[in-house]
């Protein structure tokens, strides 16, 4: 695939890899669809297509009656990798809002949609200050509600990062008052006022930085082919797969594979998967872990 692309500058590069991708993924490119996507001219979207045939010259066909290129029984793929993943995850965004369906590689939208994830309202403003925090490597003052609460107050926090959870996006911050690294929900950071020189650093956030391996695997209760199907679901190998995770988001990646509580309190084909190095990870589940005394 990359010796397909050499010499080729990465705006042409960019054209010839939607082309496979509509080839691909649609079964067929034409000219206006090179237009449309890159706002480029009738000449330079003809020249794409003929530079795309020099290069794959097996992958498409034009079809006369259909006006379009469409992908031959030898296609092989020469300027990308297809992924399911991508594909996927451009649908999710356009169902989602988070990207227009203009802008969108893919052609012909199957039928589909999203289960419903509830908007998380904050504002522009506040999320800029944040942000604006960390590249300066400021502490802020925000006002955040917290559910321990009744009122919000104010606080100084160092922010260094932004995570998310699958759900809610999150800023991890040195919270000044309370001394200690924590997560602090962007939603819920009413206001922001001031900035001041931060003490605190990032590189001493040991839990954000240190990494930890996740060992799942089909629950043992399942049967054989139950477990070849999860097996698949999950990408395991020989019975498992190891997931990567920041310590310091380990409390989610938990919550959110259903792996923070007991295996045996749900059926096996609810569960579907265990943890096999739970014992391992005892140590940096401790309740006084950053992760689980989160500012709520």
């Amino acid at each position: 695939m990359a010796q397909a692309g050499a010499g080729l500058k990465w705006g042409v590069e960019r054209r010839l890899e939607f082309i496979e991708f509509r080839l691909f993924w649609d079964g067929g490119v034409n000219r206006a669809d090179i237009i449309d996507m890159f706002d480029v001219s009738v000449p330079q979207a003809s020249k794409d297509l003929t530079l795309y045939q020099e290069r794959a010259p097996h992958n498409a066909i034009y079809d006369k009656s259909a006006k379009r290129y469409i992908a031959s029984d030898q296609f092989q793929p020469c300027f990308l990798k297809p992924d399911p993943a991508e594909y996927l995850n451009q649908l999710r965004s356009v169902s989602e809002g988070i990207l227009d369906r203009s802008h969108a590689w893919i052609g012909q939208f199957p039928p589909y949609d999203t289960a419903p994830t509830p908007g998380r309202g904050m504002s522009a403003e506040t999320l800029r200050a944040v942000i604006a925090a960390v590249r300066r490597s400021e502490a802020i003052e925000v006002k955040y509600q917290s559910l321990s609460r009744p009122e919000p107050r104010w606080r100084w926090v160092a922010p260094h990062a932004i995570g998310f959870d699958g759900f809610r996006w999150h800023v991890r911050a040195f919270c000044m008052t309370d001394q200690t690294f924590k997560d602090f929900l962007l939603s819920r950071i009413l206001e922001t006022r001031g900035t001041r020189p931060s003490g605190a650093t990032a590189d001493a956030d040991a839990d954000w930085h240190e990494q930890i391996i996740l060992e799942i695997g089909p629950h043992p209760e399942l049967s054989g082919t139950q477990k070849k199907v999860i097996a698949l679901d999950y990408g395991m190998h020989g019975g498992k797969a190891k997931i990567p995770v920041r310590k310091a988001l380990l409390y989610y990646a938990l919550k959110r594979l259903g792996l923070d509580t007991d295996p045996a309190a749900r059926r096996p084909q609810d569960q579907q998967i265990v943890l096999l190095n739970a014992n391992e990870l005892q140590g940096s589940r401790a309740p006084e872990s950053p992760l689980m005394v989160m500012e709520g």
